[in-house]
């Protein structure tokens, strides 16, 4: 008996083995499934894939792709009915900070040119002063006002300009 168990042994021995080797050596199925940018525009075979969506559901753009200002100011605007309540004001005001940063890259990466958006971009830079690079939670709750402020005038400021976001 003791030789047909060895016997069954090195076969299963052989068969895991196998098996390691044979899911070492797969690749992928097949190339990744790219789809089109939101502008229509093709990607290149040196553009990056799309970037998973982020906390806000938002998909989060590949570097060197901002967004278009209209699609920004879309995210801004969905932080207007927000409300900075216990349990949720970290959130809130992180989405608020990461959408008002949002804007400001697509505003300096407009074709128009960070120019054609002095007041919104000098708001943000005066946040940006303010926290001094401390995005953390208690730093934002201790801003909560000149966060809300500055996208509140940033709105303002658009609205102002409907050929910015139609």
């Amino acid at each position: 008996m003791r030789s047909g168990s060895t016997v069954v042994g090195a076969a299963l021995l052989a068969t895991v083995s196998a098996g390691f080797a044979v899911s070492c050596d797969v690749g992928p199925a097949g190339p990744p499934v790219v789809s089109a940018p939101p502008d229509g525009g093709a990607l290149g075979p040196s553009d990056p894939s799309p970037s998973a969506p982020s906390p806000t559901g938002e998909p989060i753009p590949p570097a060197g792709r901002p967004d278009k200002v209209r699609d920004a100011f879309a995210g801004l605007q969905a932080t207007l009915d927000d409300a900075c309540v216990p349990g949720n004001c970290a959130y809130v005001l992180g989405r608020l900070d990461d959408e008002l940063h949002r804007m400001d890259r697509a505003m300096k990466a407009d074709p128009k040119g960070p120019g054609h958006f002095p007041e919104p971009i000098a708001l943000i830079a005066k946040l940006d002063g303010e926290l001094g690079g401390n995005r953390g939670t208690m730093n934002l709750e201790k801003h909560k006002a000149l966060l809300i402020e500055t996208r509140d005038r940033i709105n303002t400021w658009m609205q102002g300009h409907p050929d910015d976001y139609r």
